[in-house]
């Protein structure tokens, strides 16, 4: 055992009506970085908790430096020297960069009889670690003015402030630029030397094999094997986690765009450093994919479309039209959907059941007399949509966030269909998703775009953006840098028009 830092021997762990873990067995090698991968719902994540002892598995043991242990919680995690990048982010957002990453473990310096927070040295220190990750952030900005992408980043730093021997890293890069991406390998790479080992959980194919050391696969809660990642192949990959073949990895496109039914002119944030001047259209039945890099403001115009943000001018035309949205009530009204970028935050309702999260757009169409909700229909809603989009779930009345990411995401698209909107708006609705779940919902995205539905789709991943997209627009600095047609696009053009105004 002299050459494994971590063992995780015979882990099992079921909820009401899953095993998700089913006598899984996987060890981690000093200063290597070990893949954990698997489509959703394969149990990577619920083996990760266990670890760092946020769950408690029901059998099976961990061995940390050839002693057995007892992880009982994230505190002793931490304490032996484990931390985790969590897949879902939960920052503090009205408290600083500083503060975020050094919760629940502040320097203290007494005064007189009083034990107090060293503002300080927390400071400082935190300038230390965004100085060695080379992140260009004040440590007293609070996070409630960084993008998703910088809150990443602000994980990542914590994970390393604790000094770690195993850092565990669950979709780490689902937000960051390719820069920023960049920036980690370096970070792993740096803590490697150091003899730490990364547990590197992600669904990024090209990622995996340009980082990795081994490569452990999972599969319905099972352990499949582990491989050293030279002798790995994407499609390789692909087959040992979904056990079959999977020779496409988009749907064939028969969807075929009709005459212009959506159109927004001159769009401008009252931000004059969000977007300004936005124009374009959208047809029946087309799959318009929204690219551009981080911090090109293409989130911040689908929310004001939708009503979420406010603009200084511009106009919306819905089939002729000039339609007035000043909130989400009236851009739903309108027949326009907004699925949006975090799912977690702003997407599910995590305590309340799947039946509720996918009736909860829809409930006035199910009061009866004006006081009374219709349980019996909203059930019945809730029953057709889990069938339709095949969602799996133990039963309706499951805690939506038991479901893995796929199934949350399409709970929340099966939310929005209840509604039967005409302008269905996806941002990144594949983040964090695995390859076979990402194929079931653009097979659900396509048969949408078929059925006469009109598709804004913002995605950072380039080939999705090419395999799904009928037309292309690339935004940069808050402005539209170009219009591609589908069948000429490329990644080039496409990253050419993304860095047009920098």
């Amino acid at each position: 055992m002299s050459e494994y830092i971590l063992a995780l021997n015979n882990i099992s762990k079921a909820f009401p009506g899953i095993q998700a873990l089913d006598d899984v067995t996987i060890k981690v090698k000093k200063g290597s970085v070990h893949a954990l991968m698997g489509e959703n719902g394969a149990g990577k994540s619920t083996l990760m908790k266990c670890l760092f002892g946020i769950y408690k598995m029901d059998s099976g043991e961990i061995l940390f430096n050839g002693e057995k242990v007892n992880i009982d919680s994230p505190h002793t995690a931490i304490n032996l020297g484990i931390s985790m990048i969590h897949q879902e982010l939960q920052p503090i957002l009205e408290r600083s960069v500083a503060e975020n990453i050094f919760v629940g473990r502040f320097p203290l310096k007494r005064i007189g009889p009083f034990v107090i927070v060293d503002h300080k040295k927390m400071y400082e220190n935190t300038q230390d670690v965004l100085n060695t990750l080379a992140l260009d952030f004040d440590p007293k900005e609070k996070l409630s003015g960084l993008s998703v992408s910088q809150m990443q980043s602000v994980e990542i730093a914590k994970a390393v402030s604790m000094h770690a021997k195993v850092v565990i890293m669950d979709e780490p890069t689902s937000s960051l630029t390719e820069n920023e991406v960049d920036t980690l390998f370096r970070i792993i790479r740096d803590l490697q030397n150091e003899g730490v080992a990364i547990i590197y959980i992600s669904h990024k194919m090209e990622e995996i094999l340009e980082i990795s050391d081994e490569v452990s696969i999972m599969r319905d809660g099972k352990y499949v094997g582990t491989w050293d990642a030279k002798e790995l192949t994407t499609d390789l990959i692909i087959s040992k986690m979904v056990g079959r073949e999977l020779t496409n990895r988009f749907p064939k496109r028969e969807n075929v765009p009709g005459e212009v039914v959506f159109q927004i002119e001159n769009f401008s944030s009252v931000n004059p450093k969000s977007f300004q001047d936005v124009s374009f259209e959208l047809k029946k039945g087309e799959i318009l994919g929204i690219g551009g890099l981080v911090g090109a403001q293409r989130t911040e115009l689908m929310e004001a479309i939708f009503g979420i943000r406010q603009t200084t001018s511009g106009k919306i035309i819905f089939k002729g039209e000039e339609i007035t949205v000043k909130r989400p009530k009236d851009a739903i009204d309108k027949g326009i959907a907004l699925l949006t970028e975090d799912r977690r935050a702003t997407g599910i309702f995590g305590v309340l059941s799947v039946s509720d999260n996918v009736a909860v757009a829809s409930l006035q169409q199910y009061i009866d007399y004006k006081i009374v909700l219709n349980n019996k229909k909203v059930e019945e809603l809730s029953s057709k949509n889990v069938d339709k989009l095949n969602i799996k779930t133990p039963s309706n009345q499951t805690l939506i966030q038991s479901l893995s990411g796929g199934n949350q995401q399409k709970v929340i698209i099966s939310r929005w269909l209840a509604n039967d909107p005409e302008i269905l708006i996806l941002d990144e609705p594949t983040r964090g998703i695995d390859v076979g779940a990402k194929y079931e919902i653009y097979t659900i995205i396509e048969e949408l775009a078929k059925e006469g539905k009109s598709i804004i789709m913002i995605t950072s991943e380039l080939p999705e953006l090419l395999g799904m997209s009928d037309r292309i627009l690339v935004m940069c600095e808050g402005k539209i840098s170009g219009v591609l047609e589908g069948k000429e696009a490329t990644q080039e053009k496409i990253m050419e028009l993304c860095t047009r105004f920098m």
